[in-house]
């Protein structure tokens, strides 16, 4: 075994569960975290300038980099799940053979993503709703960030992977570095400067070409099973499938969670812009609510991929149980503390009393099914880490696809604008309910493989 991995190997094999959990589980939800300030970074200082236009020239182009996100999540999960799993195994070749192949078709992705966007740009803005008086900054925000794709979906994936071996917190740091460039940079290149969206798009450019830097550094230097050998991605292609497979229900969520919110916007448009605002509000809470638990499983899934690559059932049973705990508790007690405030919580989006009011009645709802969700993420990580990539798929569609999009049309007919959050609820429920029954059924066939 390769001494460097030593530490990050003793945590998977022999820490107790409990301390594996907070290593794993506390940077990936910092990661998170960092995520949507950096997100929100430029969109913020855009805002700074006082004009509408420029903020919507910025705002309307993220669909197309959330796909790339969701492109770069594949890549990350599929190949992290495959890596701990075979760190488990003792399979180091395979390891380093799988991780050279996940950053190659990162850089092979984004090339061919940039040159799409280049050669599309105008059909796309189009498609995208983009008006005459938006045209040009919309058009140069596309044009640089395109520019930088490969950086995007280096950085993203190869973020993720570093938690195959256990280097979680490395992993946050590539993903800070960036954050920090980005934000140190937008006012700079924004408000200083003067270069207006153009300076935004390359600000974020270099963001992710500084965590790119930090994540190669790190692998070259010490890592334990990860490698950039050229050779070694073109030992494993097949591999690319099953990297695919299993990462496909994260870019899945990730599109059909934009598909809902365009729905959802669409019906709530017939209520006019205070409905809008209000739900957009109430959504923070649940949003809050879930990502917290979303990033404790994403989290600990090396952990489960490693015990089940290492074929130790007292372990994974242990890592789901504490998980479980720990998710729900958390679930709980982030809704209590969102039901109590939630007048603070609210009035931080709206100051009219009116629509305030509109925003809590609506956050009641939306709140009532999160704490459940943790059931959801804990079986799709779950079904990753077994190498259950169909399940997976099915689990991770429920909740914003097939239950979510027509129970929001359904409840919309039914019950008017508060119909919409309860559709979020019971969507959220049902999600979690049959997730669960997905999750016992697999489980058991997992333990009967590895008693």
């Amino acid at each position: 075994m390769d001494t460097k991995g030593g530490k990050y190997e003793a945590l998977f094999r022999q820490e107790s569960v409990w301390k594996a959990i907070a290593v794993m589980a506390v940077p990936a939800l910092m990661t998170i975290i960092i995520m949507i300030f950096y997100n929100m970074a430029d969109m913020f200082f855009i805002a700074q300038l006082g004009d509408t236009a420029k903020v919507a020239s910025v705002s309307i182009i993220s669909p197309v980099f959330n796909i790339i996100m969701a492109l770069a999540t594949m890549i990350g999960v599929g190949g992290s799940t495959i890596i701990a799993g075979a760190f488990g195994a003792g399979e180091q070749e395979k390891a380093k053979n799988v991780s050279s192949l996940c950053f190659y078709s990162a850089v092979a992705l984004g090339l061919v993503t940039t040159v799409l966007l280049f050669a599309l740009q105008r059909p796309l803005l189009t498609l995208l709703g983009t008006k005459p008086e938006m045209w040009e900054d919309s058009r140069t925000y596309l044009l640089i960030l395109s520019c930088g794709t490969v950086f995007m979906l280096i950085s993203s994936a190869m973020g993720m992977l570093l938690r195959a071996e256990g280097a979680v917190r490395e992993g946050m740091y590539g993903n800070l570095a960036g954050t920090v460039t980005n934000i140190v940079l937008d006012p700079v290149f924004i408000l200083v400067l003067h270069w207006g969206v153009a300076g935004a798009a390359v600000a974020t450019v270099i963001g992710n070409l500084v965590s790119t830097s930090y994540y190669i550094h790190f692998v070259k230097r010490r890592a334990a099973v990860l490698s950039l050998e050229p050779g070694r991605a073109l030992v494993a292609p097949g591999e690319l499938l099953p990297i695919m497979a299993l990462g496909l229900p994260n870019a899945a969520s990730t599109v059909l969670s934009g598909f809902a919110t365009t729905f959802s916007n669409n019906l709530l448009s017939q209520h006019g812009t205070d409905a809008i605002a209000a739900a957009a509000a109430a959504g923070k809470a649940g949003m809050l609510i879930s990502m917290v638990q979303m990033g404790i499983c994403m989290g600990v899934q090396p952990l489960l991929a490693y015990s089940y690559g290492a074929k130790n059932l007292p372990r994974l049973r242990e890592v789901l149980k504490k998980t479980a705990l720990l998710t729900g508790c958390i679930g709980v007690g982030t809704m209590l503390l969102c039901f109590v405030f939630r007048g603070p919580v609210i009035s931080l989006f709206l100051k009219e009393a009116e629509v305030a009011a509109m925003g809590q009645r609506y956050m009641l709802f939306v709140m009532a099914g999160s704490p459940f969700l943790g059931l959801v993420y804990i079986s799709t990580n779950f079904l990753q880490a077994t190498k259950r990539a169909t399940a997976a798929i099915i689990v991770s569609l429920l909740r914003q696809g097939l239950l979510l999009i027509p129970l929001l049309f359904l409840f919309h007919a039914l019950f008017s604008f508060y119909g919409l959050a309860a559709a979020h609820m019971t969507a959220d429920i049902l999600a979690a309910l049959i997730a669960s029954v997905i999750f016992l059924v697999q489980y058991r066939k997992t333990a009967r493989e590895l008693a």
